[in-house]
């Protein structure tokens, strides 16, 4: 799919997000989140402080949670990117979205993208996290509405449903 920017731009990259190559317009100094959202219109992951220090812009790069506002857009062009958008159907995303859902792990919303990209990643690698475990993998992403109790009770909620339903792995 192609999509043209508004703003004549110095270059072209392709990125594969969500399991499909995108042609866009992109000069050497634009990040993944420019492309991600202004370009491709993918707008889940937030521009926050726009210096990788809130975690409102993180996006799944080979499998790793990444900064997108960090992360030059022609950096990433042999990666793989997943953004929320693309991670809907995992039955990792879906279950910790239940959970988030049912204890209430979410105020304003504006950190929930990244904060169920980064916690997704932690039960693909861990599907039996403790807390402590939890709070390191999502230190990186900011909240400044919750004081992160009901996110962490969602992540262990989401890993029980996930082990329960035998699809941790």
């Amino acid at each position: 799919m192609t999509h043209p920017s508004s703003v004549p731009l110095p270059g072209v990259v392709t990125v594969h997000v969500n399991g499909e190559a995108a042609q866009v317009g992109a000069a050497l100094h634009d990040t993944l989140l420019t492309v991600l959202r202004d370009r491709l219109q993918l707008t889940a992951a937030k521009r926050g402080c726009n210096q990788g220090v809130c975690g409102a812009c993180t996006v799944s790069v080979d499998g790793v949670p990444m900064r997108a506002c960090l992360s030059l857009a022609h950096n990433c062009q042999s990666a793989q990117v997943r953004t929320l958008e693309g991670l809907l159907d995992c039955p990792h995303m879906q279950a910790l979205q239940a959970a988030f859902a049912s204890t209430g792990a979410f105020q304003c919303g504006f950190c929930t993208p990244g904060m169920l990209v980064s916690a997704r990643s932690l039960l693909q690698r861990d599907p039996d996290p403790d807390e402590r475990a939890i709070r390191t993998a999502l230190s990186g992403n900011l909240c400044r509405c919750t004081g992160y109790v009901k996110i962490v009770a969602a992540v262990q909620a989401a890993a029980r449903s996930l082990l329960a339903e035998g699809a941790a792995s």
